[in-house]
């Protein structure tokens, strides 16, 4: 026997494929096939026609019977009962006839010429839904603290009803950890209390499938304490049921149900199992529950009824076991162990039985394989008839629960029925075994097109059918092999899978069935898509009630691919609202409200895929008032302040500002009293005395603030004396002889009572007198006079008002009114550190002699003339202040090679004391400026001569000139320096030894003892062979032109005339220094040699007046003076221009404009010389 069994699991394994369950065409010969029925217990509505389903597919279509309570039920001969066309189905119609006469056991047959299937048993009952029977129940007397049962025993029905209690106003009872209704529908009162009395305890029961209610009669219940039992006694003795006349004490628990100390349940697998304890104690006792031999399954474990019962739902073998209940209170527990059994009606472990297609000649397997506790029976049946009765077949062997077929002949189709039982039920399966002789073909649709999305898993199916079973095999495109292997799997019923799909993937697939008797191919195509995804997410958003929010959704998806969007709130469609606004990648909601507040969902779909981003939106909004504001703990000075915070509209409370209203003195204005946390109600109030209050609150978020609250009630506080005196005492003198006191005066809140004036008290700090005092109301400043000079006092000023006088005021300090002072700076020096800068001395001056607070010292000084001349200057005095207490100060700015005078004077609040002495200083020589001008004459073939005049600003004693030059070629590329140390006395000098037709270069400077100055530069050109005239200037181009030429002479007949008339009025006053600006503005064609090599840097020309590279000008951009005897001119001080010494104008022919003087900040326009101007005109001719 056991070696029969290893042969047919070996069989088993080698013809499983063979086995597949696989779908016969229905234009194919087939045997019947059950496709749908009743369930095997059928419950009906009594009021409705009753329906039988039992429908089946085979080939021919089969016929149908019926069989009622194991015998055939011939339909035609009930005039009720009527089968639907080409269906097995029974409409019974019982309008005609009572429900409960069709209460039978039904069983459907369907057959045709390759078989016979059966049905379920399907036992056919109606639901009933009895009335409860009339009782009369009396009132229920109880002991407050005793426990109760309230039975409620309904009607039996079909199904059971669903129990609950209501009172008269369809109200359910609540109920606790002391109040429940048990699993049978039963009311538990662990203890009683006086509230539980009332007279509508009413249990309910509705019967699902009538959809009816059932009412029991109300119970009435009384709980009364012991003294009240024994007076109502006598009135409720006949007619009423007393319980428990002992004293309620306290007790520890003890179960109601289930009772005893164990007990037993048995439960079917894949069923709910429920378990209750319910004890009764006083206190209420806490159940809890445990398994005794392991643990409770956590996913499948809940517990209902405040945890008076257990369940188990889809209950396996292994929930079997024993359970403890465990009731506890402060004086005890008590434990209750439930027994528990797990029985299984029968059920499969490997799916039922599937249906056989087997070519003649095949073998295959039908396996019946199911489990149950206890273990089920199996037997066998072929068309409906016991497999023992059937006609005999070799080619067919029964064992146990698998039947094998070997070598089956055409002809032996046929349905068998496996029917596996236990004591708790059974399972029936219907499974054919066709045979047929049938070539290959494809049910799946030639040329499907199958999409996918990229990187997604992709099946494409090749649904077959054929007899022998088919072979599938797949190629791509070309056919050049088969597909086996990386990346695709072959399954066994066709279907190819490729598990990550990528574009290169896509094309046409060919799916080719084949067997023994023939071949069939069909063609597929797979398109591999570009994913849709969201780009760009919704984000979350805070926006304040009343304005709009966009919700942007920004999507990237397959071009061939047509998404659609859908937006969401909180998971549900859009409110139909015209203020949300639909676009193609946004959603706008306009006028935004709090209900608009939620979660949006953007989904965008396509026909393959779909994705989704979702954005809370939360709405915010000022917060709403607080209200209830209520005033306690009134004291003197102090009162309690409560309130009610509004609602915050999704922005939490930051604070709250507390304003008060003074009725008294300030009504209609509101002032900020104090704030407190947002998480604070309340605030403890210091007030003041003399006030009348009334107060409000103000709430803050994010938002900002709220509306005010409504006003509080009025709080008076009474007056007192003032609790502080006036800050800001200060005492100074308006005149040389008085004191003026002010002060800040008091508050109307500071005030404390009415009558408020001050107390102003004085006198001198040095001397020991006594104070003086005066009264002053309504003031903020009291002046006292005849006072001395500039004498320290000591002040005090106290507040005073009809309650009394503030506290102890404190002393201030003040002066006297001041004066000038009397006295100068003493030992008064300076000293030149550098040509611009001296540093200047002097003594402080004592302290009486400045008769003020003293502020500080000034310092006057003028520039009395040049040192290289003698002639009186132009003066001009200049002062700088030194604020506070000095004895020294810089002088900067200074003229070089000059003389200067000064005097300090301290000066007080009051002003300037008189001078110091005049003293005198020199400054030492500078640098000089550049020279005033720069001409080139006498151009010949190898030489040039060059004439210029002094500067204007010689800052000394001009010592000598250099000249420097270098010849420039047609490239701006620049030759080798040559330089010329020149005499101070000349101001020409003619360079022999030049190239011919060579432009050149000129740099000159001039010296003194101090160092060279700027340079001033020109270019000039030697003639060609030609006799050619070459031009100082570079706009060669230009100077050839007549008209060019026509204008320069009427220029230079206009200059020779102005420079005649010069020429007179400078002869008539002798030979004098003019002013000239101190600081003249560089030429900016001057740039001096590296002084690393002593050569120039690359030459441009891209301007006629560009410097040189390489070349530079001084720092600070000025030129420095000459202080040759024989200078015509010398610097002057803060004029607008230059005079001669009768004083006549002569600033529009002096050289260079002048910059401004960094020291004294004076500017002067200065125009061209007409010399230079003369020799500008000589270099183009």
């Amino acid at each position: 026997m056991e070696r029969r069994r290893m042969d047919a699991a070996l069989l088993v394994l080698f013809l499983g494929h063979l086995a597949a369950a696989l779908e016969v065409p229905l234009d194919l010969p087939q045997p019947p096939t059950i496709t749908h029925q009743s369930p095997k217990d059928y419950i009906i509505d009594p009021r409705e026609n009753i329906i039988i389903h039992c429908e089946a597919k085979g080939k021919p279509h089969p016929s149908f019977s019926w069989t009622r309570n194991g015998t055939h039920f011939d339909i035609d001969e009930d005039p009720n009962v009527t089968m639907r066309p080409h269906s097995g189905t029974l409409v019974v119609d019982i309008s005609r006839a009572k429900a409960e006469h069709y209460e039978c056991v039904y069983q459907c047959t369907a057959r045709n010429k390759h078989g016979t299937a059966v049905s379920n048993n399907i036992v056919v009952q109606q639901s009933r839904s009895p009335l409860w029977s009339k009782e009369k129940i009396k009132p229920i007397v109880v002991q407050e603290g005793v426990s109760l049962v309230l039975p409620c025993r309904p009607p039996a029905g079909l199904p059971p009803p669903i129990i609950f209690w209501m009172d008269n106003n369809f109200q359910r009872l609540p109920q606790s950890s002391r109040v429940a209704q048990s699993l049978n529908g039963d009311l538990y009162f662990s203890n009683v209390l006086r509230d539980d009395s009332r007279n509508d305890y009413i249990c309910y029961a509705r019967f699902p499938y009538t959809q009816t209610i059932q009412q029991k009669q109300p119970i009435t219940v009384k709980v009364l304490n012991m003294d009240a039992i024994n007076d109502t006694m006598a009135a409720f003795y006949n007619d009423t049921d007393l319980f428990s006349e002992e004293p309620a004490d306290d007790r520890k628990p003890s179960f109601l149900i289930p009772s005893g100390p164990s007990s037993s349940k048995t439960v079917l697998r894949g069923q709910v199992l429920e378990m209750e304890c319910i004890a009764e104690a006083l206190p209420t006792p806490e159940i809890s529950w445990t398994k005794v031999s392991g643990d409770l399954p956590a996913k499948r474990t809940s517990f209902l009824h405040y945890q008076r019962t257990l369940r188990i739902v889809n209950v396996s073998e292994s929930d079997a076991g024993d359970y403890r209940c465990t009731a506890r209170n402060q004086l005890g527990s008590v434990h209750h162990t439930i027994h528990v059994t797990v029985k299984a009606a029968p059920y499969w472990i490997s799916g039922a039985p599937r249906n056989l297609v087997l070519a003649p000649g095949e073998s295959g397997v039908l396996t019946c394989r199911a489990s149950g506790t206890p273990k089920p029976s199996i037997t066998w049946a072929m068309n409906g008839i016991p497999i023992e009765n059937s006609p005999k077949d070799l080619s067919r062997k029964v064992e146990d629960d698998t039947i094998i077929f070997t070598d089956v002949q055409a002809g032996s189709s046929a349905v068998y029925q496996c029917n596996v039982s236990n004591d708790y039920g059974y399972l029936l399966s219907n499974a054919f075994v066709n045979v047929l002789s049938e070539p290959p073909r494809v049910l799946t649709p030639a040329n499907k097109v199958y999409q996918v999305i990229k990187n997604h898993q992709a099946l494409i199916d090749c649904a077959s059918f054929g007899s022998p079973i088919p072979k599938i095999t797949w190629f791509k495109d070309s056919r050049s092999s088969t597909l086996d292997g990386d990346p695709y799997i072959l399954h066994d019923n066709g279907t190819l899978e490729i598990h990550i799909a990528q574009a290169h993937n896509s094309g046409r697939y060919t799916c080719v069935a084949r067997n023994s008797i023939g071949i069939y191919e069909n063609h597929i195509f797979l398109e591999v898509k570009e994913p849709t995804r969201i780009l760009k997410q919704p984000e979350y958003k805070v926006v304040q009630r009343g304005r709009s929010v966009v919700f942007e959704c920004k999507v990237k998806h397959d071009p061939s691919l047509v998404p659609t969007m859908t937006w969401l709130k909180d998971d549900g469609e859009l409110p139909d609202d015209e203020r949300l606004i639909l676009g193609s990648d946004s959603l706008t909601i306009t006028d935004v409200t709090e209900n608009d507040a939620g979660v949006y969902t953007c989904i965008t779909n396509t026909t393959l895929d779909h994705d989704s981003a979702s954005a809370e939106l939360t709405v915010v909004e000022r917060p709403d008032p607080p209200t209830d504001l209520e005033l306690t703990d009134q004291k003197k000075r102090s009162v309690q302040l409560t309130w009610t915070p509004g609602d915050e509209h999704n922005s939490p409370i930051q604070k709250f500002l507390i304003q008060y209203e003074d009725l008294l003195h300030h009504r209609g204005h509101w002032h900020n009293l104090t704030e407190v946390p947002g998480t604070k109600t309340t605030a403890h109030l210091k007030l003041s005395p003399y006030i009348h209050y009334t107060f409000r609150v103000l709430a803050l978020n994010a938002v900002g603030f709220s509306r005010p609250s409504f006003p509080s009630r009025v709080f008076k506080t009474e007056p007192a004396a003032p609790d502080e005196n006036p800050t800001g005492v200060q005492g100074f003198g308006t005149e040389h002889d008085n004191l003026v006191i002010s002060w800040k005066p008091l508050s109307g809140l500071q005030s404390n009572g009415p009558g408020l004036h001050y107390k102003v008290m004085w006198r001198q700090k040095a001397v020991d007198s006594d104070w003086t005092t005066v009264s002053v109301a309504n003031n903020s400043k009291f002046v006292v006079s005849g006072t001395p000079t500039f004498v320290p006092y000591e002040l005090k000023v106290q507040a005073v008002n009809d309650y009394g006088a503030g506290p102890e005021p404190a002393i201030a300090h003040g002066y006297s009114g001041e004066d000038l002072p009397v006295a100068a700076p003493e030992n008064v020096q300076a000293i030149a550190l550098n040509s611009t800068l001296a540093e200047v001395h002097w003594d402080p001056v004592p302290f009486k002699s400045i008769r003020g607070h003293l502020k500080g010292f000034k310092v006057y000084y003028w520039r009395e003339r040049s040192l290289h001349k003698h002639n009186p200057h132009h003066v001009e005095k200049q002062i700088l202040t030194f604020s506070g207490n000095h004895s020294r100060g810089m002088l900067p700015g200074l003229h070089p090679f000059s003389l200067y005078s000064f005097n300090v004077r301290v000066y007080n609040g009051k002003g300037e004391g008189p001078p110091s002495p005049t003293q005198q200083f020199d400054t030492p020589e500078g640098v000089p400026g550049a020279p005033t001008s720069l001409i080139v004459t006498n151009p010949n073939l190898d030489s040039l001569t060059l004439e210029w005049n002094p500067p204007h600003v010689r800052n000394g004693r001009i010592t000598g000139y250099t000249l420097k030059y270098q010849p420039v070629n047609n490239s701006n590329e620049l030759g080798p320096v040559e330089e010329l140390a020149l005499p101070a006395n000349e101001t020409s000098v003619t360079l022999p030894n030049l190239k011919y037709s060579t432009r050149y270069k000129f740099y000159l400077n001039a010296k003194t003892v101090r160092g060279a100055g700027p340079a001033i530069s020109q270019e000039g050109v030697t003639i060609m062979d030609e006799g050619k005239v070459a031009v100082a200037s570079r706009q060669v181009d230009i100077a050839t032109q007549g008209w060019f030429i026509g204008l320069m002479c009427a220029i230079a007949l206009l200059i020779l005339i102005l420079l005649i008339i010069c020429f007179i009025q400078r002869n008539k006053g002798g030979k004098y220094p003019v002013k000239e600006k101190e600081d003249a503005h560089t030429d900016p064609e001057f740039q001096p040699m590296k002084d690393d090599d002593c050569t120039f840097g690359e030459y441009s020309d891209n301007e006629d007046h560009k410097p040189l590279k390489g070349s530079r000008t001084p720092s600070n951009g000025t030129v420095k003076r000459d202080d040759s005897d024989d200078s015509l001119v010398d610097y002057g001080e803060g004029g607008d221009g230059q005079f001669n010494e009768d004083g006549s104008f002569i600033g529009q022919y002096s050289g260079k404009s002048a910059s401004r003087d960094t020291a004294e900040g004076h500017e002067s326009s200065e125009a061209p010389s007409p010399i230079n101007a003369m020799n500008s005109l000589n270099s183009f001719v």
